[in-house]
């Protein structure tokens, strides 16, 4: 991508894959609830973003240059602590993981509206109107 591009909307598309992956470890922990052993995993997702923060910059030679917005930050699976662990050793707890898939699913869209803001002001400012 255009440096200046992925500059205007990197950080949205990282936020959207990174709630992507998310979505399907905890529809996975939800789907496993009565697996015996199952671990809950879930991703950090504040380490995620500041992962992308360090990779997407460049140093420049002139005040004036882009930052040129690297390469995704491995979204690495955490093992989640039960509040009560189960006697068979699973670890989901469903109204948890219900409370955390609706959470992800809210910043998933809200992330989605300001990456469409955010495509939708480029245009205009190409356009010239």
């Amino acid at each position: 991508m255009v440096g200046w591009f992925q500059g205007a909307i990197g950080t949205y598309a990282q936020a959207l894959t990174t709630y992507g992956s998310r979505a399907e470890l905890i529809a996975s922990n939800i789907a496993n609830a009565d697996t015996p052993g199952y671990k809950a995993r879930d991703i950090d997702f504040r380490a995620v973003l500041a992962g992308v923060e360090q990779q997407g910059h460049l140093q420049g030679s002139h005040a004036r240059h882009f930052g040129a917005g690297g390469g995704a930050a491995q979204a690495n699976p955490l093992y989640r602590q039960p509040y009560q662990p189960a006697l068979d050793g699973n670890t989901v707890e469903t109204h948890v993981e219900q409370v955390a898939f609706a959470e992800n699913a809210m910043r998933y869209q809200a992330s989605l509206n300001f990456l469409g803001g955010s495509v939708k002001s480029l245009l205009l400012a190409i356009k010239g109107e």
